[in-house]
């Protein structure tokens, strides 16, 4: 059997931007939240591709022709109904391990709280605690020690708010278009806090539906679904720490406990991030007023090179034509061009030649030694060479200058 065809879509789970066809489904209506009320009204729904590829770098399966904007959660919610009595041992002894984990009292957060059901179980565990429910279409009037927001999970505020021990999000993962930057962005969130709590994630799992060749199990609404192998590589990828991996109910569920957090070297690309962000204002400012200072002196001015890195200077700073009209370029094929944004004609390097110039800027200064030799070999008289460097105009040091 010749090997499938592949495409490049990006996995919801492990972000492999491999994956191959696994499903076509054809077109079918929402299965869980629709809830027609009519035979005619059923017949009607609007009907959504089912194409489902795999992922050949973790395993998961998702729907590459998913739309969130298809499933109207605000209007029909998905609640899960199960009462059958193995579904409630596996939900039972799930609370039993969880409650192991926690202190006395704990600051426990559900993410998608639904009937509020589970919640108000841990609850009955432990009654010296508090427990906060987070759901836009959840039940909304809580109890005692229990609270539910009709709002969506932020994970740098409500982190920073609540500070949990534990964090709860069951049978939401599969619903999202995105689940491994939403456990991400909430490591991230809580590595900036210096918190690491808990974690339980579960979701079902299709590792008994590809070995039993099942087809009910993808439809519209599930457009993530999870292999052991893929939730793994998820939550490995999302957290600090895999504690406790687990299947329940048969087989068809499966869970895992984690450490929220991330590496260290995430903080510190963080705090790299800002200040250069932050220099970089101010560097704008400074460079722009070395521009106009050098304007006011009447300084005969040079900025060699067009495109690129030349072009994205000039645009950066307002290097426009009316005040530096001089752009100069080494590549002949691009005299007679004009510089994108800014307007100016690029002009040949030889121009300089007759014209000279009291000061030249090289935008590109990792070409900036081969331009100043290009310069001397060609004849042309030129006064101080510029640079940008670390948020400033800076002179460029070589042979002959000063």
């Amino acid at each position: 059997m010749s090997a499938p065809d592949f495409r490049q879509e990006t996995c919801p789970a492990c972000g492999h931007r491999v994956a191959v066809p696994f499903y076509d489904g054809g077109r079918q209506p929402l299965a869980t939240i629709a809830w027609p009320e009519s035979a005619a009204a059923a017949q009607a729904l609007p009907r959504y591709a089912l194409d489902f590829v795999r992922c050949v770098g973790c395993g998961h399966v998702f729907n590459a022709a998913f739309d969130y904007a298809n499933v109207p959660y605000s209007t029909k919610p998905n609640l899960m109904f199960n009462r059958a009595v193995n579904w409630s041992k596996f939900l039972e002894k799930t609370q039993q391990d969880i409650m192991a984990r926690l202190p006395e009292a704990p600051t426990v957060v559900e993410i998608g709280h639904g009937d509020g059901s589970f919640l108000g179980a841990l609850s009955n565990h432990r009654s010296a605690g508090r427990y906060i429910g987070f759901d836009p279409h959840g039940a909304s009037q809580g109890s005692g020690n229990i609270e539910f927001r009709a709002e969506l999970f932020e994970p740098s505020r409500h982190l920073a708010e609540l500070k949990p021990n534990l964090v709860i999000s069951r049978h939401v993962l599969e619903h999202l278009v995105n689940p491994l930057g939403f456990l991400q962005g909430m490591s991230f969130a809580a590595s900036n806090l210096d918190i690491a709590p808990l974690a339980y994630f579960e979701v079902p799992c299709i590792d008994n539906a590809i070995k039993n060749r099942r087809t009910v199990d993808f439809y519209y609404e599930h457009s993530s679904q999870f292999t052991t192998n893929s939730f793994v590589r998820m939550l490995s990828r999302a957290s600090t720490e895999v504690l406790d991996i687990g299947h329940g109910y048969g087989g068809e569920v499966v869970f895992g406990f984690v450490r929220i957090g991330t590496a260290s070297s995430a903080g510190n690309f963080a705090k790299e991030s800002s200040a250069f962000l932050a220099h970089a204002e101010t560097g704008l400012h400074a460079i722009s007023e070395q521009l106009a200072e050098l304007c006011r002196n009447g300084t005969r001015v040079a900025i060699w090179g067009g495109t690129g890195k030349s072009a994205a200077f000039m645009c950066r700073y307002g290097v426009d034509a009316e005040r530096f009209p001089v752009v100069v370029d080494s590549d002949a094929a691009k005299v007679g061009t004009f510089v994108p944004g800014t307007r100016q004609e690029i002009r040949a390097r030889d121009w300089l030649l007759t014209h000279g110039a009291d000061v030249v800027i090289i935008p590109s200064q990792w070409r900036a030694a081969d331009i100043v030799g290009e310069m001397k070999s060609a004849g042309i008289a030129f006064g101080r060479v510029l640079i940008e460097h670390d948020g400033s105009l800076v002179e460029f040091p070589h042979p002959g200058a000063g």
